[in-house]
């Protein structure tokens, strides 16, 4: 029989993904990523102090996969391109959205990220005050549109024209002016798409931003 590749904190923490890519961040554990590398539980120990340096690991491994910018990088393009990567990845792996910022031990590649994203706005001129009120900004609207798209109550693929029609004898233009007006003018029969939503919102920071920058004290 072919022999099973050894056990390192890399493949333990791969291992993690797929489970909680399955089931959730609720079924990571040291005995179900045990099964799924076919090793018992306290063989990880070797490789990890338990539960909690595995969710440090997965937290880590999250920010490995996101875009990182470049100092010398026009900071709105930069920041573009890091929310679109972020919002991939975290769309892959929805568990990511409550433990990236939650843990206290966190791992290299997090803090590399932080300090890539605030490295770039810096070099573009953003004080150090607008720099963390920017990343921070841009983070909350990435992750809150990420949460709202997975949970809308209506497929990518579907539309909803459909979704609509379920709800529409509960839309009395009566009871809901302003919400009848926004479904018929700028939803309904215009192949309307929440995704296209993420850059006109993005924008609409990145924009106020720029304003910000524009009348900024000195770095």
């Amino acid at each position: 029989m072919p022999r099973r590749p050894a056990l390192s904190h890399d493949r333990i923490v791969d291992a993690a993904v797929r489970v909680a890519d399955r089931g959730g961040l609720t079924q990571v554990s040291m005995r179900n990523v045990g099964k799924e590398l076919g090793v018992e539980a306290m063989s990880l120990y070797h490789h990890l102090d338990g539960k909690g340096a595995l969710l440090d690991g997965l937290a880590n491994w999250v920010f490995t996969r996101i875009e990182l910018p470049e100092s010398q990088q026009p900071w709105r393009q930069a920041m573009t391109d890091r929310a679109a990567s972020a919002r991939s990845v975290l769309s892959r792996h929805p568990w990511a959205l409550g433990l990236i910022e939650s843990r206290r031990s966190p791992g290299p590649a997090l803090l590399r990220h932080h300090d890539s994203v605030l490295g770039c706005l810096r070099h573009n001129g953003f004080s150090v005050a607008l720099a963390s009120h920017a990343f921070s900004a841009i983070d909350a609207y990435v992750y809150g549109f990420v949460l709202t798209e997975l949970n809308l109550p209506f497929n990518a693929g579907e539309g909803v024209d459909e979704f609509v029609g379920e709800i529409e004898h509960a839309l009395s233009p009566d009871d809901y002016p302003h919400l009848v007006e926004q479904i018929t003018q700028h939803v309904l029969h215009r192949d309307y798409s929440y995704a296209d939503e993420f850059q006109i919102g993005l924008d609409l920071i990145l924009d106020s931003l720029e304003l910000r920058l524009a009348g900024n004290d000195s770095p």
